[in-house]
């Protein structure tokens, strides 16, 4: 074989690795964003961050002028559809980040749907992130189970997670639960699993603003 027709094959190889190396950073940095998955949260924001305050709640704020611009986050839902989140614009989205194999995320399950019910005739979007399951049968049964309403994105290997800007209100945890607002901005996160009552009260300033 000339060395002329070895050099595409050392390429295609280059390539190939290069593409493999992209995967497995990818892969890391999603692990990396939710080393504390599963946990029951807590009240602080991350090293660095600013422009938004915690609550001793665990319930972080960021005031209208300091909130980041959304990600683009749409694809294929857990029920076989599609979804996205830019569609809402003009209404209240809380966006919810969960697994089926995740406890918290099952103790506020009923929580979340009880809460939409009662809010989206008021103009408010229920959207979950579905992450971490290899496949959706699981998640759709966890749907099932807990009478899920509302659409999951389906986000097995965290890359909608990823797209988040460090620094500001972005998931860090399973279960993470974020409000953004109705110009598309994320105005406030939680990393823990909500009861009732600290969903509403998370959700609440943003519908009394429009009173």
């Amino acid at each position: 074989m000339s060395a002329a027709s070895r050099a595409p094959l050392r390429s295609n190889r280059n390539t190939a690795r290069a593409r493999s190396r992209a995967l497995l950073a990818a892969g890391a940095a999603a692990a990396a964003l939710l080393v504390s998955a599963c946990g029951s949260g807590g009240t602080s924001g991350g090293g660095g961050q600013t422009g938004f305050v915690t609550g001793s709640d665990g319930i972080a704020t960021a005031e209208e002028g300091e909130r980041a611009d959304a990600p683009e986050l749409s694809g294929e839902t857990v029920d076989g559809g599609q979804a996205d989140v830019a569609d809402y614009r003009g209404k209240i989205v809380v966006l919810n980040v969960w697994g089926s194999w995740c406890g918290p995320c099952r103790a506020e399950a009923k929580n979340l749907e009880k809460v939409y019910t009662d809010t989206k005739d008021q103009g408010v979007q229920f959207v979950g992130i579905n992450t971490r399951d290899t496949s959706t049968g699981p998640a759709r049964s966890f749907e099932q189970d807990y009478g899920i309403s509302y659409p999951s994105l389906y986000d097995p290997s965290g890359k909608l997670l990823l797209r988040f800007e460090k620094g500001t209100l972005n998931p860090q945890a399973i279960p993470s639960t974020l409000v953004i607002d109705r110009e598309g901005k994320v105005a406030a996160r939680t990393l823990q699993a909500l009861s009732e009552e600290k969903l509403r009260k998370m959700l609440d300033p943003f519908l009394q603003s429009e009173k």
